[in-house]
């Protein structure tokens, strides 16, 4: 008999100033991958639809990758208990906030999930669920990684304007980097490990969509692996984005090659480094929107201001402005914690639009008030709608000059896009 298992994704707010649309999320539907046979899957994602907490489940699990889901999934999970259903939980934000979770929780399973759901399910069946599965030091083999299962997905919610958005595949796991602001070294280890080429690149030509978001952590940490993946991926004919890739000649000619269409960048100031980095992606035609992290140690009211005027000189894409969130598990938390400078731990502060610990060089409410400066100005003479409608003016650009190009309802908005005068 099979099990009616239904996954929820939390519902979480955008960033302030953000345009409002949302991104199929991949940590549910790479944890689906993991389930076994017998089990049947609902997947709501309550950022596109409502929860029938009346509708019948035999076992409920809760997908949350953000910190700003938490209590929001601690509240449908206790829901849930209280008609006598179990829940599970799993997640980054489930990692992070781990004892938290489980008091909300039946079981909280930590870590990645290939080849460990048939040992959770068994549990459930003979009702000894443990109360946490944790495999955070204990990665499974990347070449156990298969396909996401995206049919659990509703397709028909993820466009802006009617305009297809992005899937979401990732080709590796774990990051040798340890950066101040990210998790990424406490959840995936230090240890860079990339999927077998061949197998990443199947995934991504099944995929039922041209636009792809590639969202390993970097994509820079392998120079040879970095040139043999973008050199199998140019007969798909993808148009994808990603973070980061190297800043290195042969590399960003087969980026482009391969479908490079645009890169998040993180931008922390004005050096030359910054500069001829954005004009190399753009001599390769990679558009750049710069993730862009205010309220550093190092940052000072002029120097923020400095940055913003620096953005629009460089002719930065878009631009994503978000406030330290000193995140649990994170080199910030640790040191912001430590010197007793973090004044909430309210974890909807945790939204990276709101300050909740004690800048360095400025108030709290300065730094809050930089914050809509740097959105106000930096979209001041080109909204951020417009700005993304020349984004995907050039995607259509470069499908339709490789044959891939398929209308879809409302792609002509993009289209009218008018060199910057409007939409």
């Amino acid at each position: 008999m099979s099990i009616k298992f239904k996954l929820i994704y939390p519902k979480w707010p955008k960033l302030e100033g953000q345009t409002e649309f949302h991104l199929p999320p991949h940590g549910p539907v790479v944890f689906a991958a993991a389930l076994p046979e017998d089990v049947e899957i609902e997947f709501v994602d309550e950022n596109m639809e409502p929860i029938d907490f009346d509708d019948p489940a035999d076992f409920v699990g809760i997908s949350m990758m953000l910190t700003i889901q938490a209590k929001r999934g601690w509240e449908i999970a206790d829901k849930y208990r209280k008609k006598g259903i179990p829940v599970i939980f799993g997640g980054i934000a489930a990692m992070l906030h781990a004892e938290e979770t489980a008091r909300h929780a039946d079981a909280v399973f930590l870590g990645e999930a290939e080849g460990r759901m048939e040992e959770v399910f068994a549990d459930f069946k003979n009702g000894r669920l443990k109360k946490v599965y944790d495999y955070m030091e204990d990665h499974p083999p990347i070449e156990n990684v298969g396909a996401a299962r995206r049919d659990i997905l509703n397709s028909d919610y993820y466009s802006y304007k009617g305009i297809r958005m992005v899937d979401l595949v990732h080709a590796s796991r774990g990051c040798r980097f340890h950066c101040y602001p990210c998790a990424v070294a406490y959840l995936g280890g230090r240890k860079f490990r990339p999927r077998p080429i061949d197998r990443a690149i199947e995934e991504m030509a099944a995929i039922d969509n041209n636009r792809l978001f590639i969202v390993d952590n970097s994509l820079a940490q392998d120079t040879q692996w970095e040139k043999d993946l973008f050199t199998e991926m140019i007969p798909l004919k993808k148009k994808w984005c990603s973070h980061p890739i190297e800043d290195k000649p042969e590399v960003l000619d087969l980026a482009a090659r391969a479908g490079a269409w645009y890169v998040y960048q993180a931008v922390f100031d004005t050096s030359d480094l910054i500069r001829e980095r954005i004009k190399r992606y753009h001599d390769h035609d990679i558009a750049v929107q710069g993730a862009v992290l205010l309220g550093l140690d190092n940052h000072t009211e002029d120097s923020i201001k400095r940055l913003i005027d620096f953005l629009l000189e460089i002719e930065l894409d878009l631009a994503e402005f978000t406030i330290l969130a000193p995140f649990p598990h994170t080199k910030a938390f640790d040191e912001l914690h430590a010197q007793n400078r973090i004044f909430s731990y309210d974890w909807n502060d945790y939204s990276a639009d709101k300050v909740v610990y004690y800048p360095k060089h400025m108030t709290p409410d300065k730094l809050q008030s930089l914050f809509q400066y740097a959105w106000d100005t930096f979209y001041e003479k080109e909204p951020q709608q417009v700005r993304m409608s020349r984004l995907y003016y050039k995607v259509i650009q470069k499908e339709t000059a490789d044959n891939t190009y398929r209308p879809r309802r409302r792609d002509l908005a993009a289209r009218s896009f008018d060199g910057g005068k409007g939409v």
